[in-house]
């Protein structure tokens, strides 16, 4: 049942510019490059495309989009830049991962670039000059995940009572999110096995049969592209070893897993729908302030709860967002 309905945010900065005039019919095709380790099939992106349609671009009337997955391979990334660029691209899209933002970037100061910073902090990475007036040729959204693996190490202490280690699964697109938790354990006097999926794909019964210790400790499961694409395979290892574990999108949980906490990713790619839009009708991304969330969603599956013999603290269902009977 649902609990609050998720906000996605507007930062007061930005909220003067979204309200718009009447929207003349888009005829010029407008060319679209978009980069990504998630498919373009999946809930994201398809999210992404529905509100480009909302907008008013249709494909193949005066929408084109050229749209390559890529892993987290550095060549790989490079050349389906190098591919884009060699085309007829006005504007480029980044999927959540730093690794394709910082090739676009590398590639072109000229063509708009439009990122989901899902997985990274652009600011912090000297990627963008600030979130109010980014600079350059870039814009887009910020989800703040380094900052939400803290909190998500919390919410999994707070869930397991008692729990004093937990396994934490993490790769190269979430090794910030990585040391922010490192960080948060010791505060919390949590002792925490951290296991580096390296190779796709990723070996997760393997890795959870490596990790020291106690193996039906919690599982902590930082945000990556890699993991999102995994999130069907990963959730039922947990339903098949009785794990309790925290994802950072809702959709683990739709799928049974314990419990997830994060921005929605559906609403998100929504939202960098809307920055193509400005950019095309003329606007600097220079100018559009960078989007954050300000509302993020926990999702509790008390089913599988029931099933782990799992009794969640009542405070906790109180501050779910949705708890899935």
């Amino acid at each position: 049942m649902r609990r609050r309905e998720f906000i996605t945010l507007i930062s007061s900065a930005a909220a003067a510019f979204w309200p718009l005039p009447a929207r003349p019919q888009r005829t010029r095709m407008l060319h679209l490059g978009i980069v990504a380790v998630t498919p373009r099939a999946g809930p994201l992106w398809a999210a992404f495309e529905q509100r480009l349609s909302e907008l008013g671009y249709l494909n193949g009337q005066n929408l084109a989009i050229e749209f390559i997955q890529v892993n987290l391979q550095d060549d790989t990334i490079r050349a389906a830049l190098t591919k884009l660029l060699s085309g007829n691209v006005d504007v480029i899209v980044t999927g959540g991962n730093e690794f394709v933002a910082k090739a676009a970037l590398e590639a072109t100061k000229v063509i708009p670039i439009v990122i989901a910073a899902i997985d990274y902090d652009p600011v912090g990475l000297g990627y963008v000059a600030s979130v109010a007036r980014p600079g350059g040729n870039v814009t887009g959204l910020f989800a703040e995940q380094i900052e939400l693996a803290s909190k998500r190490l919390q919410l999994m202490k707070e869930m397991v009572p008692g729990t004093e280690k937990m396994i934490v699964f993490w790769d190269r697109a979430s090794a910030g999110q990585w040391r922010a938790a490192q960080n948060t354990a010791k505060r919390l006097g949590l002792e925490l096995a951290g296991i580096e999926l390296r190779d796709e794909p990723y070996e997760y019964d393997i890795a959870l049969g490596a990790a020291p210790g106690n193996h039906h400790s919690p599982l902590v499961v930082m945000s990556s592209p890699v993991f999102f694409n995994d999130r069907k395979r990963l959730t039922e290892i947990t339903l098949q070893r009785g794990l309790p574990a925290m994802f950072f999108q809702r959709e683990f949980a739709e799928l049974g897993a314990l419990s997830s906490y994060g921005p929605n990713g559906v609403s998100l790619l929504r939202r960098l729908a809307d920055y193509v839009d400005r950019i095309a009708r003329g606007a600097k991304p220079a100018d559009l302030p960078i989007e954050q969330p300000t509302k993020f969603e926990l999702i509790v599956n008390l089913k599988t709860a029931k099933a782990f013999s799992l009794e969640v603290p009542t405070s906790l269902l109180l501050r779910a967002d949705e708890v899935i009977e």
